[in-house]
């Protein structure tokens, strides 16, 4: 099995290409550009992989309020040609998704399953719901809906993650606030990686959720780093609001994996396991 890999350089990517050895293709914008469909054909084309998978996306939450065109242009219409050139090469293919195309009923209080309908609260989400539905015009599909990812890759990736956020303004000794009020299930993308062949190997193609099992505040998540630390300073809880932030966040996007389990494969770890295992791997 042969799979190509769009977005390798992010932190899920790399995770598949360390995972998949020489089984991955690895491709970069420069090889696999969403926005240039004839490129994108072209390059499918010579390799005929198996699998192709999409870790590109435009995920920068608040500019997309600002550049809705650049956030629809790789996360729904550019689905839409990565589509297509699967059909073309009749490759399977399993593109990402996002928590965030839930969120309008900020009293929920237990998880979302892939049958209900979804309610995004911002560009980003309409967008990414989108890709979701075009993604759908090949038969051979496997969408999956993740959370708030974080990898060693955010290590020294432009974009960073939460936990490397929380770390430096440790090492700056820079007060922490962090929201209570956003409730989800943060997730290690080395775990999510090791699941993809098995799902792959399933051909139950369809629209899955997998995240890390339990959920939490990122209020929560943020206490755990420092707890595992052994750090005892003090985080300040505050509202999202107090943020000022251009986008809408859900307020409670928590994700059911039934469906996944269903199929017989293990759920993944719980996200306070997956944290410590995280903090270990990181450098010193």
């Amino acid at each position: 099995m042969r799979y190509a890999i769009v977005g390798a350089q992010g932190q899920l990517g790399r995770d598949l290409c360390r995972l998949w050895g020489d089984a991955a293709i690895p491709l970069g914008r420069a090889d696999a550009d969403l926005t240039r469909p004839e490129a994108l054909r072209s390059t499918l084309a010579a390799l005929r992989p198996d699998v192709v998978v999409n870790c590109a996306a435009f995920n920068f939450v608040d500019r997309a309020e600002r550049e809705p065109e650049a956030a629809f242009a790789i996360n729904a219409l550019g689905v839409h040609h990565l589509a297509q050139a699967c059909a073309e090469v009749d490759a399977m293919l399993v593109h990402f998704s996002t928590d965030y195309v839930y969120g309008r009923d900020p009293a929920r209080t237990f998880p979302f399953s892939e049958t209900e309908a979804p309610a995004p609260t911002c560009v980003y989400g309409v967008s990414k719901l989108a890709g979701e539905e075009l993604a759908q015009i090949w038969p051979k599909h496997f969408v999956i809906r993740t959370c708030g990812l974080y990898g060693l890759a955010g290590l020294t990736s432009q974009k960073s993650n939460f936990i490397e956020m929380i770390l430096r303004q440790v090492a700056q000794d820079k007060p922490l606030r962090v929201v209570f009020d956003q409730r989800c299930t943060p997730t290690f993308s080395a775990d999510l990686a090791a699941a993809i062949a098995p799902l792959v190997a399933t051909r139950q193609f369809g629209l899955y959720h997998l995240t890390s099992a339990g959920d939490c505040s990122w209020l929560e998540f943020a206490q755990a780093i420092l707890d595992l630390r052994g750090d005892a300073r003090p985080i300040q809880p505050v509202r999202t609001a107090e943020f000022g932030s251009p986008a809408r966040r859900p307020a409670y996007s928590v994700l059911s994996c039934a469906k996944y389990r269903g199929l017989g494969l293990p759920a993944l770890r719980g996200w306070r396991e997956a944290l410590a295992e995280y903090l270990r791997s990181r450098p010193t």
